[in-house]
């Protein structure tokens, strides 16, 4: 999943903030239970007020992240 999300925040960089959450790092847990963050990979679109948009468990397809990504930055 790594190439494609780095791929993508290389094409959105100009209009989503991109942030990485790793499982083993107790620095961020308390923000991780926010969020409700479970297993790595863990995806969360989150709007500027810091709603979840959408979420995906697991492995997720390029093409939907980037559908996702089009549609909230528009």
């Amino acid at each position: 999943m790594a190439p494609i999300v780095h791929g993508l925040e290389v094409e959105f960089y100009d209009r989503i903030e991109f942030v990485y959450l790793n499982i083993e790092d107790s620095a961020t847990d308390e923000f991780k239970k926010q969020l409700g963050y479970r297993y790595q990979p863990h995806f969360f679109l989150v709007d500027e007020e810091g709603e979840i948009l959408q979420q995906w468990l697991g492995p997720v397809s390029e093409e939907e992240l980037r559908q996702a990504l089009e549609q909230a930055s528009s």
